[in-house]
């Protein structure tokens, strides 16, 4: 900076910040706190120096502040990815599930192909996604396991006893074939209630939803010019460190040849919304 030269409040702030991600890199919290603050107060309306913050209180495990950092983040860009994300975080941190996830779902909306030939956070944003799925998913499961057995008991008892009122009024001469059907009937309920509870019973994710390197479920699905079908973040790191072609095919391959693969991802949000188990990462 020049003799006598005036810092304008924007490149004050700027400066700050610098200093702040300094002191991030440092494990300074507390320092780079006081710097986005500072920064904030110049600037108040730059998201970044908001989200930045929130990121020092995550490390210092003060979700409330990373709360009230991530929705005014918000509030300045709604399409703030790390916001929604720390938001979701924060929101997990003292179980409310449901909003947590909202907002873990639309970090990952933002995030899915923002970076199409670079590294994002869909694999980070993921992990914490699934696992919060699959919490909810195991609370839900509870509750349809626990109602259907109850109504298939009711069921079960209601045949029972209409076999035994056709009984008694017959004075215990029912016929073997009234007491097979009987039995036939309990046989068919047994079947239906094991249908209805199908869908949370784990099992093995269908291939055709897995990247085939990997072998994990699909979460930003990209397709070759060759028509085989990856995990983003896997092939770009196979075409870093391994080369540049289709590992299936051997076909010369580039990061911009990339494309997503919509059908895919439809077919694997349609799949988690029916099994909701197949979120379980470990």
């Amino acid at each position: 900076m020049g003799q006598g030269e005036v810092l304008t409040p924007e490149k004050q702030a700027e400066r700050l910040k610098e200093d702040g991600n300094s002191y991030y890199k440092k494990e300074r919290f507390a320092a780079a706190i006081d710097a986005y603050t500072e920064a904030i107060a110049l600037c108040p309306n730059v998201p970044v120096y908001w989200t930045n913050r929130a990121v020092c209180h995550r490390r210092r495990n003060n979700w409330k502040k990373v709360e009230e950092d991530c929705r005014t983040a918000i509030k300045l860009d709604p399409n703030a990815v790390k916001a929604h994300y720390m938001l979701g975080l924060a929101l997990l941190q003292r179980e409310e599930y449901a909003e947590g996830v909202r907002a873990l779902e639309r970090a990952m909306e933002l995030e899915t192909g923002a970076n199409p030939t670079g590294k994002n956070m869909v694999e980070e944003i993921w992990q914490e996604l699934a696992k919060s799925k699959y919490i909810l998913w195991e609370k839900t499961s509870t509750q349809r396991s626990w109602e259907l057995q109850s109504l298939k008991e009711a069921c079960e008892n209601a045949l029972r006893e209409k076999y035994f009122l056709d009984d008694h009024q017959s004075e215990g001469f029912l016929d073997e074939t009234a007491a097979a059907c009987n039995a036939q009937q309990l046989d068919d309920l047994d079947k239906v209630f094991k249908k209805a509870g199908e869908d949370d019973v784990p099992s093995e994710v269908p291939d055709y939803l897995c990247c085939k390197i990997s072998l994990d479920i699909f979460r930003d699905p990209v397709i070759t010019p060759s028509g085989v079908t990856y995990e983003r973040g896997v092939i770009l790191d196979h075409l870093q460190k391994v080369g540049r072609f289709d590992p299936i095919t051997r076909a010369p391959l580039e990061p911009s040849q990339l494309i997503p693969n919509l059908a895919i991802k439809e077919a694997v949000q349609s799949y988690l919304q029916k099994h909701g188990w197949a979120y379980r990462t470990d």
